[in-house]
């Protein structure tokens, strides 16, 4: 049975954890007849982390941006393909969390998505939600991606994230002050269909081709030349991805 999202926004009161895990976020979701009730959903929601500042001003001095955007934007919310109704939302890309509000009133409480797989927020038009995926360093992290393509056998997905750098003092007076930074990351990453295992891309033309399978190489890497594609550039990585799922 759906519920008013804004409603239950309201009233969500749930607590979450914010360090590195691997899997997802028990929550209170139950298989039932798939709908969700309203304190399902508010499992979903739950205050932003306590041990760190919610007024933006903070960040005043500092160069860059913990977010991908500072404004709210309106958006969906989704629990698998069931619309939950609108929200407001940004992205903090260095905490890796989904801020979200009912409103854009200063006053209002911002709370944080749920790190729960199923749940996803459109950004751009395309979902973004929480999955495990395999860096070029072999590493597996947990983290926010969105969905390019995943209308075939080979998906495709993007990731945003930020790093902070502390700045240094001025040694003296014949030098600047290095003031502290965030720094705004794109990865890429691909799923092939049947394989539980999400791999980052190396933004290479060749590189992307050891990643398919033998009998797509050689018609992948003449698609590559003959329309003088660049994987490093998103639209092109996307038309190579086109060309994959025909």
């Amino acid at each position: 049975m759906r519920k008013s999202i804004y409603l239950v926004m309201a009233m969500a009161i749930c607590s979450l954890s914010y360090g590195q895990y691997a899997g997802q976020t028990a929550t209170n979701m139950s298989a039932g007849d798939g709908g969700l009730g309203g304190g399902e959903i508010a499992a979903l929601l739950g205050p932003i982390s306590e041990n760190r500042s919610k007024n933006q001003d903070v960040y005043a001095d500092f160069q860059g941006s913990p977010y991908t955007s500072n404004e709210f934007a309106m958006t969906s919310m989704y629990y698998g393909d069931e619309d939950l109704g609108k929200i407001y939302y940004r992205y903090n890309a260095l905490n890796g969390e989904v801020e979200i509000k009912n409103s854009l009133r200063e006053s209002e409480q911002i709370k944080s998505l749920s790190r729960d797989k199923k749940v996803s927020v459109l950004v751009d038009g395309k979902k973004m939600s929480f999955m495990t995926f395999v860096t070029s360093k072999q590493k597996t992290l947990n983290g926010y991606l969105s969905t390019l393509s995943d209308d075939g056998t080979y998906k495709l997905f993007k990731r945003i994230h930020v790093k902070y750098t502390e700045g240094k003092p001025a040694a003296n007076s014949f030098v600047k002050a290095v003031p502290s930074r965030f720094s705004q990351y794109t990865e890429y990453y691909l799923q092939k269909e049947g394989i539980n295992r999400i791999d980052e891309i190396p933004l290479k033309n060749k590189k992307l081709l050891k990643l398919v399978d033998t009998s797509k190489r050689e018609g992948l890497q003449n698609h590559l030349k003959e329309n003088s594609l660049n994987i490093k550039n998103e639209a092109d990585l996307i038309k190579a991805f086109q060309f994959l799922n025909k």
